[in-house]
């Protein structure tokens, strides 16, 4: 079930019951993904070089928080990390705010994901540096998660990291030993020390309920090209595959969902406008980059990557561009060529 159907069906309700709390990137990914592959997102006016037949296709909206859109994405970052591929083990560092941070953080979003990066990568920067651990510079990509399989408001942090560092002054790696990466609970407090200090030096008021123990989880996924594919799909889905949006009944929306505990699937309905202010509180200020690279795998370390990759003899394969698609008359099947672009209409709240 397509969820651009569900908006044009439920647009009106949402706007009468929450259009006056909606923010403008909200407006945004809403009129984006109502318009994908339609006229309003633009078109493309092709005609066969045989026999001259033409038609108009319609664009994607390539918006982030787009479900058609993201299959895209996900193949531009596998083929980047292809050519960071390391021969070590890779692992999953998952750092969430405890569920008392939650509303503060809706209501400061810019400010609070930006300190919640910046004391993840502090945080993991010291650990590698730590001589007990890994002795040097780490590398790692970050990517920032608002939902949780229920699509509640979850905010949390994913980090990808190679199992090794580089120590610049002795040009040297240090491979992990064994599948051990961080201590989960260490890991936690210096978080939670530095996440809290971050908040008091920007005069943020911290609740008064905020515990002690916050949760750092440490895992495993194992090596090389499989370990980046499962994590490129799981790193890059969208909010909800339309695929689970199994009903639309009676001005009801149900989807489905695999319980992370028990693993079995189970069932969310809510009313049409409820299902898409639910989509809609996951869509991420305009301009703030939920995906990011640190350390040797940085885009300005691309000297320092080449040291680690010839320290580990890696031998890396040229990835060849993906073809540009051909446009085939539906006639003929002879190649179609592009006559016309029309750009996709202006973007106004309703």
């Amino acid at each position: 079930m397509e969820l651009k159907t569900l908006i044009r069906e439920y647009k009106p309700a949402l706007i009468q019951k929450y259009g006056d709390t909606l923010l403008p990137s909200q407006w945004r990914a809403l009129q984006s993904i109502e318009r994908c592959r339609t006229a309003k997102s633009g078109e493309l006016f092709v005609q066969c070089k045989q026999c001259a037949h033409a038609h108009c296709l319609p664009l994607s909206c390539g918006h982030r928080h787009c479900p058609t859109c993201q299959n895209h994405e996900v193949n531009q970052w596998l083929d980047r990390q292809k050519q960071k591929l390391l021969p070590v083990e890779y692992f999953m560092v998952t750092f969430t705010l405890p569920a008392q941070l939650r509303a503060l953080t809706w209501a400061k979003q810019k400010a609070i994901y930006r300190l919640f990066f910046a004391c993840v990568v502090s945080t993991l920067k010291d650990f590698g540096l730590n001589p007990d651990k890994l002795d040097g510079d780490t590398g790692f990509t970050a990517v920032l998660h608002t939902h949780n399989r229920r699509l509640d408001y979850h905010p949390h942090i994913h980090v990808v990291m190679p199992g090794g560092g580089i120590n610049q002054k002795r040009r040297q790696w240090k491979k992990l030993k064994g599948k051990f990466l961080f201590n989960e609970f260490a890991l936690a407090k210096v978080f939670r020390a530095r996440f809290l200090g971050a908040l008091n030096n920007e005069a943020i008021a911290i609740p008064q309920n905020t515990p002690k123990k916050w949760v750092a989880n440490v895992q495993h996924v194992g090596k090389g090209l499989p370990a980046l594919t499962y994590l490129s799909r799981y790193l890059y889905r969208g909010v909800i595959s339309e695929k689970n949006i199994v009903e639309n009944k009676n001005g009801k929306v149900t989807f489905r969902y695999t319980n992370s505990s028990t693993k079995k699937t189970e069932y969310r309905t809510f009313s049409g406008e409820d299902f898409l202010a639910l989509i809609l509180k996951h869509v991420l200020p305009r301009g703030f980059r939920r995906v990011r690279d640190y350390g040797f795998l940085h885009a300005n370390a691309k000297a320092l990557l080449k040291r680690v990759q010839l320290i580990l003899n890696v031998k890396l394969e040229i990835t060849p561009l993906r073809a540009r698609a051909e446009f085939i008359c539906p006639l003929c099947q002879s190649t179609m060529v592009i006559r016309i672009i029309k750009h996709a209409e202006r973007l106004v709240p309703d």
